[in-house]
Parts: structure tokens; C-alpha cells; sequence
């Protein structure tokens, strides 16, 4: 038996701006889920990758980290984060965990290495963590124009 399912149309999906963030949207009801979340604007995009997540987003792309609530750049240190089958966080060329290195302050900078093999990783996996978490620094401090999706109510 083959399970074969259409995927969600991504119609729906638009920017989301400063503006938006500013009136809480509610996204599918998803904003609840995030209601003890300070930051509004963050609780917002959370809510709104989630949704933009079923509707195609790769979770790699998310600039937030639903598990833990908060921007990718601030747990992309956890080792939950590292993906050994994907090779995200992950140093095939010596078997080991790749470091990341954050500085928040703006505009902030993200750097990863291996403590083993001193080879800067240039994985297509890495560089999606990379990629990530420079993204989510610019939606932290809001940037000049926004990238991340939001799904309006109907």
C-alpha cells in the first residue's frame, strides 16, 4: 500500500511585515500556543513557520525553534540540534559535533567549526545551519525587510 497525499496548497502564504507582527496576528489559532512568549513579534513567527512548515517551509530554513521557543540562533547550541544522519551540526570528516559560535551583537555574526579536524564544514547541511541562523538574527532585530511567512486568517 502507497500512501500518497496532495500537498497543501502554499496560496495563502505571504510576507510578514513589522506592521503585522506589531498587531499580533493570529494565525490558524496558533498564536495561543505561544502566548507565554514575551516577545510578540518572535511568538508571531513561531506561529506563523509552523503553519508555513505544513505548507512546505523546510524545518532547516525555520529561523525559529519551536522546541525551544525561541530564535534558531540562541539553541542552535543544544545538542538536540545535531542531526548526525543529515549532517547538520555534524563533521563526517571526523565523526564529531561542529561548534557554533554566535555574537548577538548587531549585526551579529555566526561562525561554525570542528574542534577536530580545524576544517571549516562546508557541507550543504552546514551550510543550511548557517544560512539559518543568519537569518534568524536579522528577524531578531527586525531588518530592513522581512522574509518569513505568515499565513492569514481567513
Amino acid at each position: 500500500m502507497v500512501l500518497r497525499a496532495t500537498p497543501p496548497s502554499r496560496a495563502r502564504l505571504r510576507l510578514v511585515s513589522s506592521e503585522d507582527a506589531r498587531t499580533t496576528p493570529r494565525v490558524g489559532g496558533r498564536l495561543d500556543r505561544y502566548g507565554e512568549i514575551a516577545d510578540r513579534r518572535l511568538a508571531a513567527i513561531l506561529a506563523a513557520e509552523d503553519v508555513a512548515e505544513e505548507h512546505g517551509l523546510s524545518a532547516h530554513a525555520r529561523t525559529t525553534c519551536y522546541v525551544h521557543r525561541c530564535w534558531v540562533h540562541q539553541c542552535v547550541s543544544d545538542p538536540l540540534h545535531v542531526l548526525v544522519v543529515t549532517g547538520h551540526r555534524w563533521c563526517r570528516r571526523c565523526d564529531r559535533t561542529i561548534d557554533v559560535e554566535i555574537d548577538e551583537t548587531f549585526p551579529g555574526s555566526v561562525e561554525l567549526y570542528c574542534d577536530g579536524c580545524g576544517v571549516p564544514p562546508a557541507t550543504v547541511a552546514n551550510r543550511e545551519v548557517l544560512f539559518a541562523c543568519r537569518t534568524s538574527l536579522m528577524a531578531m532585530y527586525g531588518g530592513e525587510v522581512s522574509t518569513l511567512y505568515v499565513v492569514p486568517d481567513s
